[in-house]
């Protein structure tokens, strides 16, 4: 956020690249229409004259400086803060039938509206100030979405009240570990998983909203339950290595990832508590 865009003979490859949306905060079912060119953009040091190229995932649009941002810093980083956590579900929720841009030009103005995301406060709302949110042009006026909103914060702080954590219940359908998904081009990502569908049915029968299988897979995504950057993203193994850092240790060797074709079905990983991760395949 806040990169100058350059248009300079450094970054002229980015001429003729499609201006194209995903869905939320994970890529869902839109990825079948991106752009099939793998994704390449400038980072910060852009805004310093000094243009780096990197190797990103084929989705991210690279003519929105706080969309890269968003997929450089946040994106498939493993969230275990409740707080961030009840974020991440409210835009989800915001974003059902729109792309993930539409939300992310929104999510100070969400932030203002819902309180800095505090469910406790969010839980309290009443008509009036549902009505006051229907009013805010800063956010998606829609009654359902915020209504939902509302509902699954009250939801939220249950859960919470039993497991401990809302965090602590969702990595458990994990397995409280990572799967890595061996990804080479948009043709490979999915728009669920097992278990984005065992967690959406759980999360159906405790009473929220807005939480079908794509949603909940995306919000996997995005949340770092599952790390669904490319092979070639160079996202990818500096969040495996932080993963590492934070789940292991006493790693005899770093996981080797499985060899694959480009198009070929993606390979699943699962880091584990120590030694190297199996691989399973992911559902196509």
């Amino acid at each position: 956020m806040g990169v100058e865009w350059r248009r300079d003979t450094k970054i002229q490859i980015l001429r003729g690249i499609d201006r194209y949306h995903t869905s939320a905060l994970g890529v869902g079912p839109y990825l079948a229409n991106l752009h099939r060119s793998r994704g390449v953009g400038v980072d910060d040091q852009a805004q310093l004259g000094q243009a780096h190229v990197r190797p990103r995932c084929p989705w991210v649009d690279l003519s929105k400086p706080d969309y890269v941002a968003y997929h450089d810093r946040e994106w498939g980083v493993p969230v275990h803060d409740d707080r961030l956590q009840f974020e991440f579900l409210i835009l989800e929720g915001a974003q059902a039938g729109l792309s993930w841009y539409t939300v992310l030009r929104r999510r100070e103005s969400y932030r203002a509206a819902f309180d800095g995301f505090d469910p406790e406060k969010v839980a309290l709302y009443d008509e009036t100030k549902v009505a006051e949110l229907l009013a805010d042009p800063g956010i998606i006026r829609n009654r359902a979405k915020v209504a939902a909103a509302v509902n699954n914060a009250r939801r939220f702080l249950e859960v919470t009240e039993e497991r401990g954590s809302f965090a602590a219940y969702l990595w458990d359908f994990v397995d409280g570990r990572p799967i890595v998904n061996e990804l080479h081009t948009l043709d490979d990502y999915a728009a669920t998983s097992p278990e984005s569908e065992a967690l959406s049915r759980d999360l159906k029968r405790r009473g929220f909203a807005f939480v079908g299988p794509t949603i909940v897979y995306a919000h996997m995504q995005a949340t770092g339950m599952v790390n669904d950057h490319t092979v070639d993203c160079f996202c990818r193994e500096k969040i495996l290595a932080g993963s590492r850092r934070l789940t292991t240790s006493n790693w005899s060797h770093p996981p080797t990832v499985p060899n694959g074709a480009p198009g070929s079905k993606p390979t699943t990983l699962r880091l584990p508590a120590s030694g190297t991760p199996s691989a399973r395949r992911a559902t196509p």
